[in-house]
Formats: C-alpha cells, structure tokens, sequence
C-alpha cells in the first residue's frame, strides 16, 4: 500500500517541524515515534512528549484509502536528510514495516501501530483567542526567553508567563536572579487570561515561527495553550504555579541614570568577562560623573579593566553584577542606546532600550 509519492522537501518539511520535541531515549518507545497520518488530501505528521504535540501537514494528491502508522523519527528524518533535494521518494506500508523508496535507495523501517500512539485531549471550557503576525509574536519570545530558569526547583520558573488582559498581551521571564518583561498591544479587548508556557514549548515555538506577516492563532485555556501557524499546530500544557508578581520587581524610583551605546557595552563587558571568576562571573561597574569603569578579577589574581564615556550624572556607585546575565540581554535585544537605572549598590538595575518602549530587564546585583 503506497502511503505517498512526492519529492523529498514535501515530506522532510513537516517532519522536520515535529521532530525537534522527540528525545532519543524514552521510557516508552512509541515516543521515539512520529505518527503518519495519510488522510484523502494531505500527509499529517504528529509528534508528542506527553506534555507538548505538534502537527504539520503537507499537502499532497489524494490517496486511496486513509492510513495511519507510527516510525522511529530520528532514523527516518535521517533518512530524509541523506536522500538528494531533487529525490522523488515513495513510501510505503508493507506488513509491519514503511518502506522508503528514493531512486535506487530502498530503506525498511520497523513501525508501531497508530492505535497506540497517545494524543493530548483538548481541555472543555473556556478560551482566550487571538491572533497576531508571527514574526511579532517571534520577536516578543526573543526578548524574554533567555531569561526563563532551567531546571530550577521553583518549577513555575521554568516558563514563561503570558498574560493577556484588557488590550494588551505580556511576556515575562525569569529566573529569579533577573527578570525580562515585554508588552504588545492588541487590537480588542480581551478577558484577563495568565498562563505559564514550559521553557521546552517556548523555545520549539520560537524555532518554528516564521519571520513574516502571516497569521498564527492562539487559544489559551486554563490547561493548555494552543498556537496554530500556517501548516503547523502546536499543543502544550500548561506550568501549573503561580508566578512571582512581577509588578513588584520593577523598579520605578531608581534616580541615578545612565545612557549608554549598547555595542561598545558589550565589547567592553565581553572583554572584562575573560579575566572574571570562572564560577561566579561577576564584574564590578564603578560610576562616576560622565564616566563607567568595568572591573573582573579571577582566583589567580588576574585583573580586567575597562572605561567608557558615559551620559551619567548620579551618585557615585559601585556595584556588581553576574555579567552573563548583562551580556544576555545586550545579545537578545538589539538597538543602539540603552538605559540603565540604579537605586543604590544593593538595589536591582533597571535597563531600558530608547527602540523598545515596552521592554524592561531587572537585574539583580551580586556582591563582589
């Protein structure tokens, strides 16, 4: 029974959107499966880890009857991937097996039955949908998702936090050590909906985003959020906490400033980041009237030392900071000026870009 007869870059497309969420090694097999589902007028290609599902469709000629199979997804991606692009490729259900057939090149493969594939249920009940251009919701992720944690304990910190109320939409991330925040308005008002997106999610969406004006819908419920953008549909479930209250953690009263050009902060702090303690990775900003000197020594009493012309008129200040967590941002948020506010050496900074008036990151200082 032939499944599918289409060139290589028709079927490798939407295998490639599902696969990046399927580990190698699973306690159960089936995991390491993708699902192939030949429905009268498309090729359907579903993925899951129990706790995210994406689907991409290819849409090829009808086929005879509808046939559904699951296929180890690392080996056939592979597969795929070492066929030439210009590959007419068949595939094929032969008893047990899916037989791939390109040119010459026959591959057969064990598969599992597509009964026993798990699928996430859509929850009951009410959803906030909406919908924006996906490069606008691709460049709001790019702004926040380097500060979500990693393996943290606090697991509500291992996402990120979308809330949607009245007109706007806001993502914020953090590990507890700084936090990132990001606001977009949006054309109707909505009713209050918070929910937290894993890291893995977040991370899998922002690959598969493109960076063009085309559509990608989203339905968020109390379980789970759903993005659905051209051929591609993405399920996951939800973190189920409560995020810190963000609003807190902004400072407003900071009166000592400084404007800076972002580029030459970064080399410099690259730079200063060679000579810092392997472990700790602090540097120092020592600020003075019109001038800013970074500061990092090491365990071999080894010393960095830079100094910049800086637009600072404050109080003097020296404080330190993980420059991991400054160089963070630098690299995930473009633009030629930024501002950083400071209360005193123990207070959170606040840094702001001049292009990106709803963007704020708080760091939080280090002793030194």
């Amino acid at each position: 029974m032939v499944l599918v007869k289409a060139r290589r870059d028709e079927i490798l497309g939407p295998l490639s959107a599902v696969s990046g969420i399927i580990e190698r090694r699973h306690t159960l097999p089936i995991l390491s499966n993708v699902l192939i589902d030949r429905a009268a007028d498309a090729l359907c290609f579903l993925a899951t880890d129990i706790e995210i599902q994406i689907t991409a469709r290819s849409n090829l000629e009808a086929a005879a009857e509808a046939r559904s199979l699951t296929v180890g997804a690392r080996k056939f991606l592979d597969i795929l991937r070492a066929l030439p692009e210009s590959a007419e490729v068949t595939l094929q259900q032969q008893d047990k097996r899916l037989v791939v057939k390109a040119g010459k090149s026959r591959f057969m493969l064990q598969t599992l039955p597509a009964e026993d594939f798990p699928r996430l249920a859509r929850p009951a009940g009410e959803a906030t949908r909406f919908s924006l251009e996906q490069k606008a919701l691709r460049r709001l992720l790019g702004l926040v998702q380097y500060a979500m944690a990693q393996q943290d304990i606090r697991y509500y910190l291992n996402g990120l936090l979308m809330v949607v109320e009245d007109r706007s939409l806001k993502l914020v991330a953090t590990d507890g050590h700084r936090l990132a925040f990001v606001m977009l308005k949006l054309e109707s008002t909505l009713p209050r909906q918070e929910v937290i997106v894993p890291r893995k999610s977040v991370l899998e969406l922002s690959k598969l985003l493109a960076d063009n004006d085309d559509e990608v819908k989203i339905e968020l419920s109390s379980t789970q959020a759903v993005f659905s953008f051209g051929t591609v549909e993405l399920v996951s479930k939800l973190v189920d906490g409560k995020f810190p209250d963000y609003t807190r953690v902004i400072p407003t009263q900071h009166k000592n400033k400084l404007q800076i050009e972002r580029e030459p902060l970064r080399q410099a702090l690259l730079r200063a980041a060679i000579l810092s303690n392997e472990k700790f990775r602090g540097v120092r900003w020592v600020l003075a009237d019109g001038s800013l000197r970074i500061v990092s020594s090491n365990a071999e009493q080894e010393e960095a030392h830079e100094e910049l012309e800086v637009k600072y008129s404050g109080d003097a200040l020296d404080i330190g900071f993980n420059v991991n967590y400054l160089l963070d941002v630098l690299n995930n948020v473009s633009g030629n000026e930024i501002e950083c506010a400071f209360g005193d050496s123990s207070s959170s900074a606040l840094i702001s870009y001049s292009s990106e008036k709803d963007f704020k990151y708080v760091v939080m200082p280090m002793r030194i």
